[in-house]
């Protein structure tokens, strides 16, 4: 699960900034992805838009599920490390 989640952050392109990504829709789809209370249909309706076929709809909801069938502390840090990625030295925006 924790491998899954740092391929995801490795393979999209990211513009980091001193709060979250710098991308909105970013930012939000990631906060659906970690929030327990986003079922798996409310997370597909909101990933629609970036979802073109039925193999990448299979990958977004079984990636949907690990998250739902993990703990709250695992999911919390998940959180904490998403923002700790967005807030290090290497994120920062330049002045």
């Amino acid at each position: 699960m924790k491998l899954v989640f740092l391929f995801l952050l490795v393979t999209i392109p990211i513009c980091c900034y001193a709060s979250g990504s710098g991308c909105s829709i970013l930012d939000e789809v990631i906060r659906g992805t970690i929030n327990s209370t986003v079922t798996l249909h409310d997370y597909m309706k909101l990933v629609k838009p970036y979802v073109h076929d039925h193999f990448t709809a299979n990958a977004v909801k079984q990636f949907k599920q690990c998250f739902l069938d993990q703990t709250n502390k695992t999911v919390e840090n998940v959180g904490v490390m998403t923002e700790a990625i967005f807030n290090s030295e290497s994120c920062q925006q330049p002045s």
